[in-house]
């Protein structure tokens, strides 16, 4: 059973980013974790807020949350009446992060699915702080759906690497399982001032080529110094629905989120966006 964790602050775009993990993993028996956490909000108006006033302030807000997650399952009804899915609300007087933690930890969670920016977060930015901290510090895979992404099929993955870290076996599990039933091409993109490979990533690419069997491979060089720029060429350049990349120290991804906003990087993602964790995991 495939296990999907959806940080939800009732925004349009977290609403947007559960119908698009809805439909797709519509082909997967899958159980939904629906997850606000609320901490923040109970300090956000620091005005109104006392030691005398706090257990009073935590009860409103945990109420609404609450209320406000049923009315998400019964909308979950109308667009996505999918026998195979099994849907849980949890509210939870936490930070974001930490609840997410915790029950990537405790749930055994295959993959976090949310949009990019929350209500609150700046337009400049191309992650919120929210999800940017999600994709740096949590544990596990992150899809991130841009806001307004209309859900297509992810027929073309883009997966740029530089082949030079052990990939985690039941990380290409899941993106092979994702692309399989869509019957997805996925373009491993190698950017590098030179064409030829080391023993070691040419054990890394076998892997890959290995865990990823089920789908179309297209093995890719392209010589270029600037990575982002080449990444964003390429996904224009080739109609691409999905970016994956791996998290690690020194990978193409930390470069990516050290520079989140459109005036210091020249790659803005308006497509899905999947992070594998190169971390292992039970």
């Amino acid at each position: 059973m495939r296990k999907i964790l959806i940080p939800i602050d009732f925004s349009d775009n977290a609403m947007n980013a559960l119908q698009y993990a809805c439909e797709l993993f519509k082909y997967d028996i899958s159980e939904f974790y629906i997850m606000h956490a609320y901490q923040d909000e109970i300090h956000s108006n620091e005005a109104l807020l006392s030691r005398e006033t706090l257990d009073e302030v935590t009860k409103i807000i945990s109420d609404k949350s609450q209320v406000q997650l049923e009315a998400i399952l019964k909308r979950i009804k109308k667009f996505s009446p999918n026998p195979r899915h099994k849907y849980s609300v949890i509210s939870a007087n936490n930070l974001l992060i930490d609840e997410a933690d915790k029950i990537v930890d405790q749930e055994n969670i295959d993959i976090i699915v949310m949009g990019t920016r929350g209500k609150t977060n700046d337009r400049k930015l191309t992650f919120g702080s929210h999800t940017l901290q999600v994709l740096k510090y949590v544990q596990c895979p992150v899809l991130a759906i841009p806001e307004n992404y209309k859900y297509t099929p992810p027929k073309h993955i883009l997966f740029p690497t530089n082949y030079m870290i052990p990939y985690k076996r039941r990380e290409l599990k899941l993106l092979c399982e994702m692309a399989h039933p869509y019957r997805a091409s996925i373009d491993m993109l190698y950017i590098s001032t030179s064409k030829k490979l080391s023993l070691r990533q040419e054990d890394n690419q076998n892997f890959i080529k290995d865990e990823l069997c089920k789908n179309s491979i297209n093995f890719k060089t392209v010589i270029d110094k600037d990575i982002t720029n080449t990444i964003y060429k390429y996904i224009k350049e080739n109609h691409t629905d999905m970016l994956v990349m791996v998290n690690t120290r020194h990978s193409f991804l930390e470069n990516f989120l050290l520079q989140s906003t459109i005036d210091k990087m020249s790659l803005y993602i308006d497509i899905p966006f999947l992070a594998l964790q190169n971390i292992r995991r039970n």
